[in-house]
């Protein structure tokens, strides 16, 4: 595939979305930030706007991701189009790719969670650097494996998602830098 051909979905929040859109540009991909009225994104190259009824379509129950993520999120309404916009991001991406924190419980921390376990749900490949570990972690099914060496992830599917925290350390960064680097040398 020639670098044309490969899309990052996203959502250009700061923090992780944010750099991987800066990455994304750097190395010549496309880029879809998908955003909603009274949203203030970092990033605004590729922006797409969802309208009320397009939000609609990525609604879920916030009693069901509560207890799939096993806490509680406040009914709000812009917490309600943040989790639509990130259905967005995962449904449109073939492969996912997450900046945060892995919990004990599996799920990853904060509403990029959501995004993490809707990929499960959605049996896309799903890649997280824990932020807090310094390292990438693959999810297998039923359990997180490490990412060492010459098994780092590499972006592989033309139409991949870039998601993350909020709260981007250096660590995060150069994650992502480097998963660029790998993926489109």
């Amino acid at each position: 595939m020639t670098r044309s051909e490969f899309i990052l979905f996203s959502g250009g929040a700061a923090g992780a979305e944010c750099e991987f859109g800066a990455n994304a540009e750097r190395h010549g991909i496309e880029e879809v930030n998908f955003t909603f009225d009274g949203h203030a994104p970092a990033r605004h190259r590729g922006l797409r706007f969802l309208n009320h009824e397009e939000l609609n379509a990525g609604d879920v129950s916030l009693e069901y991701i509560s207890r799939l993520m096993s806490r509680r999120y406040t009914d709000s309404p812009t917490l309600r189009k943040v989790l639509q916009s990130i259905w967005y991001q995962i449904n449109n991406g073939q492969e996912i790719y997450v900046v945060g924190a892995i919990l004990p419980d599996n799920t990853v921390k904060g509403g990029t969670g959501w995004g993490a376990e809707f990929a499960k749900l959605c049996n896309k490949p799903l890649h997280v650097f824990d932020q807090e570990k310094g390292a990438w972690f693959t999810w297998r099914q039923t359990f997180w494996s490490p990412r060492t060496g010459t098994d780092l992830p590499v972006i592989g599917h033309a139409h991949f998602t870039g998601t993350g925290t909020r709260v981007l350390n250096a660590a995060g960064a150069a994650a992502i830098a480097d998963l660029f680097t790998r993926s489109f040398k």
